[in-house]
């Protein structure tokens, strides 16, 4: 058999030639076989052509095929790729035709490997305690009860996380789907979050746990003056949380309002009594996000019972159904409803304080400036529950609703 060295060597000769400048490779440095060479050291570095790949690919094809998968496997297991019909022992031939017929039993599925649920020494980076670890936005169809015994299923988005131990390296995510799935067929309300956190808080071996629903509730409003109808629909988030042994029931509502500064309005009217000039104070639309603790064995806070305090607080709600009377009629509203964004969380706060059903509460005022490129914001908070010396960077910016 030919020396593969050799047969390289004289690939080279073929392709680079002879050279008489230094330094020089005596025939003490040459391959067994292959002449002595002078070399350009630079010939080394520059890039080698096609004809030499494809000729180097042929010997290497021709070596491969004159010895063992094993002595190839030594060399490198990537060169069996490159060889058609080789195969080497330790990188074998898999199959690639998807198995219908195969069913998984018990004992093939004690052989899979769990590395969420291995020890703690595969555990990357400190070993502390993880306060969250769950899953996002994991959507389904969920029924919930109307304040008039209707019931209604609305696409809704699920955050189901638990609290990991230290020592722990990790959990088995899909498990908090599959035990939604469970209930997901049970009219919801928060006695069934609450089995839904039971079953997997146990299923994944934690001490705290948390469900968020967020979902768009429709609920038919009717015009200023025309008597026509729409729906309007409200961002809700129902939340449970079991931290330390307590549960807390929450409920957040973002409620879309139209604002018109005071000051704004009084100036536009100065201009009209004192020169005769027309003129429009500024008004924008405006969000507010209400987030109350329901009291402990209080009765049911419906979601329309929210809504319906948030409006009592700022009458100033965006229209659905709009005709030239509804328009009028919302130019009168908000003159004579015009508010700062402080009185805005004052205006909510009152509401939310004579409700007996509403423990702590939260709520973030936004008011989206037509005359500012910046908008003015509010935050009003009562009880330990929503307390916070930071905010999230991005809060005010979620508050921006479209149309």
């Amino acid at each position: 058999m030919t020396d593969p060295r050799a047969e390289l060597s004289r690939i080279y000769w073929e392709n680079v030639g002879e050279t008489t400048n230094s330094p020089h490779i005596g025939d003490a440095d040459v391959p067994e076989g292959a002449p002595s060479m002078n070399i350009h050291s630079q010939d080394f570095e520059r890039e080698p052509s096609r004809e030499e790949a494809e000729a180097a690919l042929a010997l290497l094809r021709r070596w491969a095929g004159d010895v063992s998968p094993e002595e190839v496997a030594t060399l490198d297991p990537l060169v069996s790729r490159l060889i058609p019909g080789q195969e080497v022992s330790n990188y074998p031939a898999l199959a690639r035709a998807y198995p219908d017929a195969f069913e998984v039993d018990d004992a093939y599925k004690a052989s899979m490997p769990d590395l969420q649920n291995g020890p703690s020494s595969l555990i990357r980076g400190a070993k502390q305690q993880i306060q969250h670890v769950g899953i996002s936005n994991f959507r389904l169809p969920i029924r919930f009860h109307t304040r008039d015994n209707g019931d209604l299923t609305l696409e809704t988005s699920v955050t189901g996380t638990v609290s990991l131990e230290a020592e722990k390296k990790g959990i088995n995510m899909s498990r908090i789907m599959r035990t939604f799935y469970k209930h997901a067929e049970k009219t919801f309300s928060f006695e069934v979050i609450e089995a839904a956190l039971d079953a997997y808080k146990t299923d994944l071996e934690s001490f705290d746990a948390r469900i968020q629903m967020r979902f768009s509730f429709p609920m038919k409003v009717e015009s200023l003056r025309s008597g026509l109808e729409g729906y309007q629909y409200y961002d809700i988030a129902l939340e449970l949380i079991e931290q330390a042994g307590v549960r807390k029931k929450i409920v957040h509502l973002d409620y879309v309002y139209s604002s018109t500064c005071p000051c704004s309005l009084e100036l536009s009217e100065h201009a009209r009594q004192f020169r005769g000039q027309l003129a429009t104070p500024h008004s924008q639309r405006s969000v507010a996000r209400i987030s109350v603790l329901l009291e402990e064995g209080a009765e049911t806070l419906w979601f329309e019972d929210l809504i319906d305090r948030a409006r009592s607080a700022v009458p100033t709600e965006t229209q659905v159904m709009v005709k030239r009377e509804d328009e009028q009629a919302f130019a009168e509203l908000n003159a004579a409803n015009p508010i700062f964004v402080e009185d805005a969380a004052r205006l909510f706060t009152e509401q939310l304080h004579i409700d007996p059903r509403i423990s702590d509460f939260r709520v973030i005022a936004s008011h989206q400036e037509s005359l500012h490129s910046h908008d003015a914001v509010s935050v009003l908070t009562e009880g330990p529950t929503f307390e916070a010396a930071s905010l999230d960077p991005r809060l005010f910016a979620s508050l921006f609703h479209v149309g």
